[in-house]
């Protein structure tokens, strides 16, 4: 650089601007690190292993598609991909629904909002192995408070985990109460909407109802979009604990999720290759489904040409 260029104003913007650029960077490394060495590449091995046989004992053989086959062909895979979808159309519009209703209802600031709201984070934030075993005790059919409670309101008190008809239940009933990441990103997205239209909705003669169809709803699209497409892909993986602790798959497969069966193929049968092909499907169909939600709705809940 020219020297007198390098003194003048503009030389030391763009020194500043260079500076700032490498510090991002060094910031930035660790992550790129990190997603390379724990995300990337083990998904790079899946995809690879699952055109093999591989017991992680000998060397992988490469065998095409055959386990793409057997798989389709397995009736514990369509058990499985049923009990996952059964949970995610059940779990993830019942959550999304709570949350945004408990988000309404504790926007107000008040003086006891603050414990509110941090009781209904605590749940988010407890050992999902610590959270299964106190859901355990809470569906105990003869000690449990919920059969309890049940049973004092003259109501049936069934044996949650151990009937077909209920154990699945059981296991969206219990992810219903992990929703404090979402209740807070939609209280931060109530935060966000200017207090003037709602001003303005209310000279114009306007409902609570018409000012939530009308402002609120859309202003929280994008939020409710996003958070629908991360419960999408969580809640699908998240039965993984509940239904290996709880239930081990049973009674009678109700509650065989994919995750669970993945890691039965995997690491109990030591059918590595198969499992593999496994998770690459079920990867696969969540992609597909956030898709098939984006054009749905249109895209992300916003105009992007602003």
């Amino acid at each position: 650089m020219h020297p007198a260029l390098a003194a003048s104003p503009a030389g030391s913007a763009r020194r500043a601007q260079q500076g700032y650029q490498r510090a991002l960077h060094g910031l930035l490394l660790p992550y790129v690190l990190g997603t390379t060495v724990l995300i990337a590449l083990p998904a790079l091995l899946t995809f690879v292993l699952a055109f093999t046989r591989y017991d992680g004992l000998s060397s992988p053989v490469w065998i095409g598609l055959e386990n793409f086959r057997e798989l389709f062909a397995n009736p514990l895979v369509w058990t499985a991909i049923q009990n996952s979808v059964y949970f995610v159309v059940l779990a993830v519009p019942l959550r999304m629904l709570g949350a945004l209703s408990l988000a309404l209802l504790l926007n107000q600031r008040s003086r006891a909002s603050g414990a509110y709201r941090a009781a209904i984070y605590l749940p988010t934030i407890i050992p999902d192995v610590a959270y299964a075993l106190i859901w355990i005790w809470i569906f105990n059919p003869v000690y449990g408070p919920l059969n309890m409670i049940l049973s004092s309101l003259g109501l049936p008190a069934p044996a949650w985990l151990v009937q077909t008809n209920t154990a699945k239940l059981a296991i969206v009933i219990m992810s219903l109460f992990q929703i404090g990441e979402g209740f807070v990103v939609l209280l931060t997205g109530l935060r966000d909407i200017p207090e003037d239209y709602y001003a303005s909705a209310a000279l114009d003669g306007g409902s609570r109802w018409q000012m939530f169809w009308r402002i609120t709803l859309p202003m929280l699209a994008p939020w409710l979009l996003l958070l629908t497409i991360r419960d999408i892909t969580l809640s699908a993986q998240s039965t993984f604990t509940p239904a290996y602790l709880m239930t081990d798959g049973g009674p009678y497969f109700s509650t065989l999720f994919m995750p669970l069966l993945i890691f039965d193929e995997a690491f109990e049968r030591f059918r590595m290759g198969s499992g593999a092909a496994m998770m690459l499907v079920f990867f696969l169909g969540l992609g597909l489904l956030v898709l098939l939600i984006y054009f749905v709705v249109g895209g992300w809940g916003y105009d992007e040409d602003y």
